[in-house]
């Protein structure tokens, strides 16, 4: 089965042909940085890593683009509020969010591209749009796309321009000549802004997409992704000014992935439910991130509900342990993924992800080969059990997952919660010899009564005839 991909252009899914043989021209709508990146960024961020990923898997040479929107009124109020450089801090936004989407296995694009590295490239474009009548100069320098030249206008979301106002009409803007139209320059004398043929000012929003990518990738993009909430206006307007001006398709396949709720709400900072990333990666491994955004398809809406962290870290937690198991029972290191087990796995992962990255299927068979695990292990078939796990390790890297060396996340998760418990190692050992002394005495009544004082600290013992064996409940 070929790749399909569900494309918003055609609204269905489709085989993916790519315009040059095995080369991949992909660009993401990135984060404007005028504060903290939150799980939506993240969401995105992680979704199209995926993507990244795993066409690379396949064998393609991707060229991806992801950018940052390091100038906006929004970037710019910001700083003023907190007495500093807009540009500056843009800056430090961007470097900061670059590390937390590295910590949470987010590969660097082909090209990391900044808005504000592209003002020339932004400037011929909108020159080349005025050249041919697309665009005009208003009387203070503020130029427009004439929204009315470009007959396909709408027809990307679905609306007529009488729907776009629908319940909204104002006054038009001065400079306007029709309330559609939206702009490509503004004249401002605000600290961000640049030289240019009409006037000292900035860009708007929707020429930096079409500029950046055209930059690095060419006239027509094969993907071209971002979230749900972009599709109108700003996709729209970024069809119509680089079709406008190329008079070639912009993009072949359109890739929007949905939004994030919190608890059913939409995530705001008016409703003081928005999460940050970086509040994310102090709480949680970046594998148990993963799991969770990428564990439905990634066109619905993600649903961040109380405890789904928690019940996935359960599950990440689970599987380090049997990856660690094995690994002190036999060496690993000389050992080489099993080529039938390994044909098996990327057979079924591939069948899934080739559905428009079915992720929430790749998963269910993750945790049929997770049990399948625990019975060889049980039946003491550790060769097999180790093999089983590479092949497993090999080709899940796709989802940026189950690479990291399994003592270490182990440890993270099992300190966290003996922190969150208030207890220690040397506590529990010393409970549980003061419960076996008991049983020892007879006094089973009172042995039961500190297994019940350890569960109570989110301690589970096990019982073996060698020795009695504790673990953390994670809830």
């Amino acid at each position: 089965m070929s790749l399909k991909v569900y494309n918003v252009l055609t609204r269905k899914k489709e085989e993916f042909v790519t315009e040059e043989n095995n080369q991949v021209k992909m660009y993401a709508c990135g984060i404007t940085v005028s504060d903290d990146a939150h799980i939506g960024h993240a969401y995105q961020a992680v979704v199209f890593d995926m993507i990244y990923r795993y066409l690379m898997y396949l064998g393609y040479e991707v060229n991806y683009v992801r950018n940052y929107t390091d100038v906006d009124d929004k970037i710019i109020n910001r700083a003023r509020d907190l007495g500093i450089d807009a540009s500056d801090y843009a800056k430090q936004l961007i470097e900061k969010t670059d590390e937390e989407l590295a910590q949470l296995g987010v590969k660097p694009p082909t090209v990391l591209a900044k808005a504000t590295e592209c003002i020339s490239d932004m400037i011929a474009f909108i020159e080349k749009l005025i050249e041919k009548d697309y665009a005009y100069v208003s009387e203070n320098g503020d130029v427009y796309f004439a929204v009315a030249t470009f007959p396909h206008y709408g027809k990307f979301s679905n609306r007529t321009l009488e729907k776009n106002v629908a319940g909204t009409r104002k006054e038009i803007e001065p400079g306007k000549r029709d309330e559609h139209d939206f702009a490509l320059w503004k004249i401002t004398d605000d600290e961000m802004a640049w030289d240019s043929p009409w006037g000292r000012g900035r860009p708007g929003w929707h020429i930096e997409c079409s500029a950046m990518s055209m930059k690095y990738l060419g006239a027509t993009l094969d993907i071209h992704g971002g979230g749900e909430d972009l599709l109108f206006p700003h996709h729209e307007n970024e069809i119509a000014q680089t079709e406008a001006l190329t008079g070639k398709q912009f993009a072949r396949y359109w890739i929007h992935n949905g939004l994030v709720n919190i608890n059913g709400q939409k995530m705001s900072k008016s409703l003081g439910n928005s999460i940050l990333l970086s509040e994310l990666l102090e709480k949680y491994n970046r594998d148990v991130i993963r799991m969770t955004l990428l564990h439905n398809s990634y066109r619905s809406y993600l649903n961040i509900v109380d405890g789904m962290f928690e019940e996935n870290e359960a599950r990440i937690y689970r599987i380090y342990q049997l990856f660690n198991k094995i690994d002190k029972m036999v060496d690993t290191h000389n050992l080489s993924a099993d080529a039938e087990t390994l044909q098996k796995i990327d057979e079924e992962f591939k069948e899934a992800m080739n559905n428009d990255f079915n992720t929430p299927v790749v998963f269910a068979n993750l945790f049929n080969y997770i049990s399948r695990l625990e019975k060889l292990i049980a039946d003491e078939e550790i060769v097999e059990a180790a093999t089983l796990k590479e092949c497993i390790i090999k080709v899940y890297d796709v989802l940026g997952i189950l690479q990291q060396k399994p003592e270490k996340v182990i440890t993270e998760i099992k300190d966290k919660y003996l922190a969150k418990n208030n207890i220690n190692e040397e506590e529990i050992e010393k409970l549980i010899a003061k419960r076996q002394a008991l049983k020892e005495k007879g006094e089973y009544n009172e042995a039961d009564q500190v297994r019940t004082q350890l569960l109570n600290k989110g301690v589970v013992l096990r019982d073996t005839r060698e020795k009695t064996y504790w673990d953390i409940v994670i809830k």
